[in-house]
Formats: structure tokens, sequence, C-alpha cells
């Protein structure tokens, strides 16, 4: 069963559960029937496909994590045979082996399907045309926005990641109305445009699609007003499909989750018990239709939380907030805990600051020191001890933690992250 756009974004909250049950029993059954770590998990704690007859049954149902992905390397998760699949895309390897995925014909389409969504709902169209500066190979973020766009009819320019010059000269040249890109590459390309002579802001580009990394209201506010352009973000991983599981519309008030395809719930990270609505957790997602890897309960790590009323868009799709941490990043210095987005969003309150920060961690003898380097705007010009006391001040009041030290830099001296991810912590310790 293949729901329409229409359908899908816009169906009564109890209508569209019908629609997730169904698919709940299916893929529960195919997983059980295919894998043999579900099968295996399913048999250990007395659980049979028929004791799941919709979403609600699914917290009788154990986590998948990624280190399952890595004691499965590199195909132990997939549910069918290579025959049938037609991509192989890989997740990062930073910690250990990355976590392979598999796709069949039809799970492409998905994709294809949910990114288009995604595209239509912030306006585009095939009249469009979309530069993608995220990197093409096993990383799942390039080919996703491809294929999606191009099922779109969008002409699509595949830059790729880096390269800078070149992407510039290409949005200026070509007349490129959409990009998409991480938000801090999406700054350091303004900055780049700067240098060479053009003004971002006379760019054609309407739409800038941003995603892949964190990003604050002060730094989508930057993106905006540097290319006077509409950014929207849109979250994935490559363990669910990559990009396109969630998206924001033209409202910005939240990523609506594609529900027909993918199911979420928010649990306490510590003690894995769901969460009341509204209220922030870890989210969990189970694919209700993906074919070569089906995933069960899949623990994300990303912080957010879950929105069910009616977006004005006219969508009743549940939207999820920004992330706003990762449950193994959190940073406990002296007893106090918090996320590096948390820092950041205090931070980006002044308007002295640049959205260009770092975060090094270092320990001297027992005690753990946190240093924090701000870059200043290009028009600072103020007192830097009266900037730095305000940003200590703030920093207490909201997180009830002041930095060892805060050192401000002019602007640009901050490293920028040309491909791929921004690090914003170093980990000295």
């Amino acid at each position: 069963m293949r729901t329409s756009d229409v359908d899908v974004t816009r169906l009564p909250r109890d209508e569209l559960r019908e629609v997730q049950d169904e698919r709940v029993r299916n893929v529960v059954r195919h997983a059980y029937e295919n894998v043999a770590f579900y099968r295996e998990q399913f048999d250990d704690i007395g659980v049979e496909p028929g004791d799941i007859e919709g979403v609600e049954d699914l917290s009788k149902l154990p986590f998948t994590t990624k280190e399952d992905f890595r004691d499965e390397y590199p195909t132990g998760m997939f549910a069918v045979d290579m025959d049938e699949v037609v991509r192989i895309h890989a997740s990062s390897g930073t910690t250990g082996k990355p976590k392979i995925v598999g796709y069949t014909r039809d799970d492409l389409d998905v994709w294809r399907e949910v990114m288009a969504r995604g595209f239509r709902g912030v306006g585009l169209t095939s009249d469009d045309s979309l530069q993608n500066a995220y990197s093409y190979g096993l990383f799942t973020g390039g080919f996703g926005f491809h294929d999606g766009a191009t099922a779109m009819g969008m002409a699509v320019v595949p830059t790729g990641g880096g390269n800078t010059q070149r992407q510039v000269e290409m949005l200026a040249d070509l007349g490129v109305t959409a990009i998409c890109l991480t938000p801090s590459y999406a700054l350091y390309l303004a900055e780049v445009a700067e240098d060479m002579g053009y003004d971002p802001a006379d760019l054609e580009l309407s739409t800038v699609l941003f995603g892949a990394e964190p990003c604050t209201e002060p730094m989508r506010n930057e993106i905006e007003e540097r290319f006077d352009a509409t950014a929207v973000e849109n979250y994935g991983l490559s363990e669910i499909i990559g990009p396109g599981v969630a998206v924001e519309c033209l409202e910005q008030d939240g990523m609506h989750i594609w529900e027909d395809h993918f199911y979420p719930e928010v649990i306490n990270p510590e003690t894995g018990e769901l969460v009341g609505e509204g209220e922030e957790g870890e989210l969990v997602l189970t694919t209700l239709t993906k074919q070569a890897l089906p995933v069960l309960r899949y623990r994300t790590g990303d912080l957010t939380t879950l929105n069910y009323d009616t977006c004005e868009c006219g969508r009743t799709s549940v939207r999820m907030d920004s992330v706003t941490g990762r449950a193994d990043d959190l940073i406990i210095v002296r007893g106090v805990n918090f996320y590096p987005s948390e820092v950041e969003s205090v931070v980006l309150e002044f308007d002295e600051v640049a959205p260009h920060y770092r975060i090094d961690l270092r320990r001297e003898g027992t005690l753990d020191k946190l240093d924090l380097t701000v870059e200043l705007t290009e028009d600072f010009d103020g007192s830097r001890d009266d900037l730095e006391s305000r940003i200590r001040k703030r920093l207490s009041n909201v997180l009830s933690f002041s930095p060892d030290d805060v050192t401000l830099v002019e602007p640009g001296e901050i490293e920028r992250t040309k491909v791929g991810k921004v690090q914003r912590v170093y980990d000295h310790r």
C-alpha cells in the first residue's frame, strides 16, 4: 500500500494510525522471518510477530542500537539476498566499523518519494534547480538529495562537497535557485562569495536546504540574511534511509516526519521509557516500508521533542524539533551537565558574535577544564573585556556554568569545515 502525498500529509490522525498499524505488522513479520538478529531477539523475550498488532505494541520489543549494526557487520541486518540489493551506503566508521545499509529498487523509490515530498513542501517545483553540495559516495546525503530532485524534474548541479570557489561560480553563472549543504558550509560559502566579489544576497537562490549537523536559530537567521533566501532544515540518518526522514515546511515550525514510512517514539535516554508528548528525549525510529533493511525501534541518539498539533500549513504529520544534542554527546564538567548546542544557543544571542566557535576540553590534575573560543563579527568595535564578561554571565545564568577561559578571536580565525560535518568540540582529555 503506497499512500499519496496529499493523503499522507493531511490524513486525520486516526486514519494515519490505521496505515501505520498495518505496516508495523508487515515490517515486524518481515524482520522476524528474514533477519536472524531480530528472530533471536524475539525468541529471547518470548514475543512472536503476531503479538505486535500495531504501533501500540512496539514497546514490547527491545531497541536496536548502532552497536547491533556493528556486531552484525557487514550485512547481518539485511532481510533480502544480495542479488536484490541495488545500492549500498555506509555511515561513518569513526568509532569502529561503519554501519552498512542496503536498498532494493522499491527502497530507492521510497527514498525518492520522501525527498520529493520534502522539496514540494518548501515550495520547490520542476522549474527549480538544485546545487548539491553534499558529498557523493558512501555518505547518503549526496545521492539522497540528487535522486529526490531528479524525481521532481529539477535540474541538478552535482558539485559535491568542497571546491568552494567553483561552488560560487556555479551558483552565479547558472542562476541556481536552491542548494543543499551543511549549515556551517553555507556560512563559509557566503564568506568565500564575498571574498570573490559577489554579494550572496544577489544570487538567484531562493531556498537553502540544510542538515547533517545541528543549527541554532541565530545560525539559520544569518544564513537567510546572507543569501536573502529561506533556509529549511532536513533530518535523516543512514540506518533509517538517509536524508528524507523529516523536513521543515515553509512555516519553519518543526520538521514533518513522514510517518507512513518512519514511526517515531521519544524515550528517556537513561531509562528507555517513553516520555510524555512534548517532552524532550531520545528519538527512536521504526522503518515501516523498508525491504532490504527493516529496522525496529532504532535508538538514534538524537535528542528532540515531538509536536502532534496540526501545522499551520495544514499537514497533520507529527513535527520534530531541531535536534538539541546527542545522548552520547553530553558534556560533564565539574558536575555540570550540558550539550554543545546549549552553549551555542547562549553565545549566539550576542550580536557581536559570529556563528563560529569551538569548545576545548582538557584535564588538569583531577579537574576538567573547558575553554571556549568565539569569533567576533566583522564590524565589532566594542570592548572585548566587556563582551567576554557578558558572555560568561549569560552562560552562568542559563547553564549554571562558566568556562575556565573565553577567548575572542578575529573573523576567520576559527578553522572552517569545507567538507563533511563541522567539529565544534575538541576533547583533549
